[in-house]
C-alpha cells in the first residue's frame, strides 16, 4: 500500500471512528426516549473497552508509520499527543482483558488531555498566528500539515478523533451502564446499573 493510500485509509478510519462514536453518544442520551437507541448502545457498551483499545492501538501504529516509514517528523504538539495516546493502547488492552471497568478513572483524564492538545494543534493549523515560538524552535512548525484529506482531515484531526472516540467508548462501557432489557415481553422498560470491576 503506497503512502497516498495509507493517508486516505487512515483519514477514513478517523472520520468513521469519530462519527460512529458521536452517533453512539447521541443514542445513549436518547435511550430513555427512543426504543431504537438501546439497540445502538448495547453492542458498543458490551465491546466498548476492546473498541477503545483498538482505536488507541491503530492510532499508535499509524503515528509510528507516518514518522518512521513515511518520514513525517513530529512537531512538539505531536509528541505531546503521543505521550497521551501510547499508554492508552496498553492500559485499555489490559483493562479489556481483565474486564476492569474502573479503568475509566485512568483513561478519561489522559484521553481528555490528549484531546485538548490535539484540538489546539488543529486550531494552530487553521490559525498559524497562534503558534508559539517554542514549538518551531525544537522541530517542525506545529502549523505545518503533512497532508490533508477531504479538506479537513490532518494528523492533528485524526488524533483528536481518536481521543474523543476513546473517551466515548470507554464511558459507554463503564460509568454509562448498558441498558438491561426486561425479561418480560409485556414490559419494554429498561433499567440501569453501575458496572463494577470484575477483578
Amino acid at each position: 500500500m503506497d503512502l497516498d493510500a495509507v493517508q486516505l485509509f487512515t483519514a477514513l478510519l478517523a472520520v468513521v471512528a469519530l462519527s460512529g462514536s458521536l452517533i453512539v453518544l447521541v443514542a445513549r442520551m436518547l435511550i430513555h426516549r427512543a426504543a431504537w437507541a438501546a439497540w445502538i448502545v448495547e453492542p458498543f457498551a458490551a465491546a466498548g473497552l476492546w473498541l477503545a483499545a483498538l482505536v488507541a492501538a491503530v492510532a499508535t501504529a499509524g503515528s509510528l508509520y507516518f514518522s518512521e516509514v513515511a518520514g513525517y517528523i513530529p512537531c512538539q504538539l505531536c509528541w505531546y499527543q503521543r505521550i497521551a495516546m501510547y499508554p492508552l493502547a496498553v492500559i485499555l488492552f489490559v483493562a479489556a482483558v481483565r474486564r476492569d471497568r474502573n479503568v475509566i478513572w485512568y483513561v478519561l483524564p489522559i484521553a481528555a488531555v490528549g484531546a485538548g492538545i490535539a484540538g489546539w494543534h488543529r486550531l494552530v493549523e487553521l490559525r498559524p498566528q497562534l503558534e508559539s515560538t517554542s514549538c518551531s524552535a525544537v522541530g517542525p512548525s506545529c502549523a505545518a500539515t503533512w497532508f490533508e484529506q477531504f479538506g479537513f482531515v490532518t494528523l492533528a484531526f485524526m488524533a483528536f478523533s481518536g481521543f474523543i472516540s476513546i473517551m466515548i467508548l470507554s464511558l459507554i462501557a463503564t460509568v454509562w451502564a448498558p441498558p438491561v432489557r426486561s425479561a418480560s415481553a409485556d414490559s419494554p422498560a429498561v433499567s440501569f446499573s453501575t458496572p463494577r470491576s470484575e477483578n
